[in-house]
């Protein structure tokens, strides 16, 4: 595995990471508060994006 392939997560991946479900995740990605691409009918979110969610959750609890 490639790098650049370990830093794109599928949204099952995501849904696991964040223990949430397929909808919540694809509303994240509607309302732009995590960041994800498309290449043909495949959804791809980088792990960094993920990181900068929480992180951004974590700041709007404090």
């Amino acid at each position: 595995m490639t790098t650049a392939t370990a830093e794109l997560l599928t949204v099952p991946e995501v849904m696991a990471r964040l223990k949430l479900g397929r909808s919540k995740v694809y509303d994240l990605i509607r309302s732009k508060r995590l960041v994800s691409i498309t290449e043909g009918r495949c959804r791809r979110i980088p792990a960094s994006a993920v990181q900068d969610y929480i992180h951004a959750r974590l700041e709007e609890a404090s």
